[in-house]
């Protein structure tokens, strides 16, 4: 089930995965991750060493090639305990990109732009193979707030938008910036759990589901303190 129209792929099969093979209905979500590791060729071992437990169906290197990891219907190991909605275990219902970037532990820095371009050949045509609709293009962070911080902050999710391949606010960010810092009420606090929820954010600890929500949709400021620019946000996302 490769795709083979647009995207060259590289095929190096991980043996991390489950059978049997799952019916393409069930593929609902594609979850976006980074590798979090230094070295690009120990991130590709550790995917397809059957010791490590872990696996994506792709993997995006830092030169742009993609590399085909797991068949998209078999589930593979990349999302762990995970939440969406009223799905959980999302390895059940997902495919998973691995991007390679260093991440937050090793000098978290910028996404290449070959590696975006490929990415977006990807997305393109796996939404339409598989009817995945745009606001369950996730991070890892998403599902699993209170683990994950992949794929950050430096992730461009605003421009993946552009090419109508995820969510993004509608709202002008030189407007609402006044409001950045600026305290809520108790109810409007109560209002914008509630508008996560409504997301598709599960019920975590508050201050992981903030920074999460921080690191998708309000990338300049990772604080993990709600404010009104964070609320207007959350208000216009669940309009969409």
């Amino acid at each position: 089930m490769s795709l083979k129209i647009g995207v060259n792929l590289t095929t190096n099969y991980s043996i991390n995965f489950n059978y049997p093979k799952r019916e393409k209905k069930l593929i609902k979500f594609i979850i976006l991750h980074y590798t979090g590791m230094k070295n690009e060729s120990d991130a590709i071992k550790k995917l397809c060493d059957s010791k490590s437990k872990v696996s994506s169906h792709y993997f995006i290197k830092v030169d742009g090639k993609i590399l085909n990891l797991v068949p998209d219907l078999y589930e593979a190991w990349h999302a762990g305990k995970s939440n969406w909605k009223n799905f959980k275990s999302i390895n059940r219902f997902s495919i998973g990109i691995e991007i390679h970037n260093s991440g937050h532990e090793h000098g978290y820095k910028k996404f290449r732009l070959k590696q975006i371009l490929s990415l977006k050949k990807l997305l393109r045509q796996l939404l339409k193979k598989y009817k995945i609709k745009t606001n369950c293009i996730l991070g890892h962070s998403d599902i699993a707030p209170n683990r994950k911080k992949d794929p950050g902050e430096k992730f461009p999710w605003k421009k993946l938008a552009r090419d109508n391949l995820c969510i993004w606010h509608s709202l002008n960010e030189k407007d609402i910036k006044k409001f950045r810092k600026k305290k809520l009420s108790f109810n409007d606090k109560k209002i914008f759990f509630k508008n996560l929820l409504k997301i598709g954010y599960s019920r975590f600890d508050k201050k992981s589901l903030i920074t999460a929500f921080q690191r998708r949709f309000r990338q300049e400021l990772i604080n993990g303190k709600i404010d009104k620019e964070c609320f207007l946000i959350s208000k216009n996302l669940i309009k969409l």
